[in-house]
């Protein structure tokens, strides 16, 4: 959540940086030809605008190519859906699309860019627990609990959407993580490469369970070290659909009392353990933001092997699968139905290998206080929404290109359904049964569709809250 303050902060402060989204694409001529059965041939694709970004890697997103023949009754359509493709790229902040050259049925198609900055260096402040409801209320919004550091970026390095992160983090988990992504090292703009390397350490512990409610146990030296480092492999052929190959070397160290607190939090007593990690993913999303959709699917499923050949302290394989729809019921109403789900063999699993629902962002709403550890989970999600407000506000002292403050209001209702199964669920109340929820809120959408939801939540114990997130919740 972290990020978001951020965003909003840095769009306060130098609104320049973000502005909003472009308008519907402009047609530059009349049409010549009014009849539905009209078409235009693709003459040339012309680039504008981009001085760093290289024109082949936009030509690449675009997908449409000289040659092309687009039906004038789908046009503005076939331009729009261009256009968003381009701007969930995240290196321009606005992009026009618009027909010239017409001549007979024959026309260029030119494609103006704006580009971001692409160096940025901001504060890292975030919460070590799971979400912001858990820190303000069951830890009393301790800082003891706050990460904080800095992170720096360069986004489109060479111009190929090519990207090198940092973190530097102290606080709770002291952090140092270095990665570089390359989407592109072929001619054909298929194949990509990445490498990363992290390391951590805290002087506290989330050792086990109890009645769904993680226990902590700290001490003033360093209780827990992590050490990874891997490499990527991206396959990338068609627009929507990427497939990506990870292999990570991975070692995990606790001190003895931890394992002493928990022999089982390695597993059979251990203080250490080192494995390989093999996954691989594919990505399939065709939707009007990748970031916060309204209409469109996306789906995405893992295999992960865990342990391979000597490094196999940690043995398991795993599948996952991610899918939602979202749809435009009426106007300005936007309905959505999503699907988590996992599934881990064996079953039998050191205590640090069982994190099923309520971590991250496989959580039903309502349950945002509990955990229900496991190695298999299912969660269903259902959303309706209604746009209440869609406006754009003039930031004062900012150049006119990049003086708007897009911000957009919706309504919801919601309601979520999950099941996490658990070998040895110990008094775990919530494990291995159908758990139900419900509720109703708002969302604040702004710069780069990033959102901020508000939620008053009842599940099927209940219990009632208002929750506070800054994800979607999809």
């Amino acid at each position: 959540m972290h990020k978001v303050y951020y965003i909003l902060l840095i769009c306060l402060l130098a609104g320049a940086l973000f502005p909003c989204r472009a308008q519907s694409p402009v047609i530059a001529q009349p049409l010549q030809v009014v009849s539905d059965d009209g078409y235009i041939v693709v003459r040339h694709i012309l680039v504008s605008g981009n001085k760093k970004t290289r024109t082949s890697i936009i030509l690449r997103e675009i997908g449409t190519v000289p040659g092309d023949t687009i039906r004038l009754k789908e046009l503005s359509a076939t331009l729009e859906s261009r256009r968003k493709q381009l701007l969930n790229t995240s290196l321009f902040l606005n992009v026009t699309a618009n027909v010239k050259n017409w001549t007979g049925n024959d026309a260029d198609i030119e494609f103006e860019v704006w580009e971001r900055w692409y160096t940025f260096a901001f504060p890292i402040f975030k919460l070590a627990d799971r979400n912001f409801n858990q820190w303000l209320v069951e830890q009393k919004g301790s800082l003891d609990r706050v990460n904080i550091g800095v992170k720096v970026f360069q986004d489109n390095l060479t111009g190929r959407n090519d990207e090198i992160k940092a973190d530097l983090q102290i606080g709770y988990t002291q952090r140092l993580m270095l990665s570089y992504d390359l989407p592109y090292i072929d001619k054909r703009y298929r194949h990509g490469a990445g490498i990363i390397f992290s390391y951590s350490r805290n002087r506290e512990v989330n050792d086990s369970s109890n009645e769904n409610k993680q226990h902590f146990f700290r001490q003033d030296d360093f209780l827990r070290r992590n050490f990874s480092a891997g490499l990527s492999y991206t396959y990338r052929r068609a627009i929507n659909t990427k497939q990506q190959v990870y292999l990570t070397y991975n070692e995990e160290s606790v001190s003895d009392s931890v394992v002493f607190m928990n022999p089982e939090y390695l597993g059979d007593g251990r203080k250490k353990v080192r494995f390989l990690n093999l996954l691989y993913r594919i990505t399939y999303a065709n939707a009007d933001s990748w970031t916060f959709p309204l209409k469109g699917v996306y789906l995405q499923a893992e295999v992960e092997k865990t342990g391979i050949g000597p490094l196999s302290d940690i043995d398991y394989i795993r599948f996952r699968v991610r899918a939602a729809k979202y749809w435009q019921l009426f106007p300005k109403t936007y309905g959505a139905l999503g699907i988590r789900a996992q599934a881990k063999l064996s079953d039998d699993q050191p205590y640090f290998a069982q994190k099923a629902m309520g971590y991250g962002e496989d959580y039903l709403r309502g349950y945002e206080y509990y955990v229900v550890d496991g190695t298999s989970f299912a969660i269903f999600k259902s959303t309706l929404r209604q746009e209440l407000l869609n406006m754009k506000v003039r930031l004062p002292m900012v150049p006119r290109k990049f003086s708007q403050l897009p911000i957009r209001i919706f309504a919801k209702t919601y309601a979520d359904a999950g099941y996490t199964y658990s070998r040895y669920p110990g008094n775990g109340f919530l494990n291995n049964r159908m758990l139900y929820s419900g509720g109703a809120g708002f969302e604040l959408v702004t710069f780069y569709d990033t959102s901020i939801r508000f939620e008053y939540s009842v599940n099927q114990l209940g219990e009632k809250g208002l929750f506070l997130h800054a994800k979607l919740d999809m």
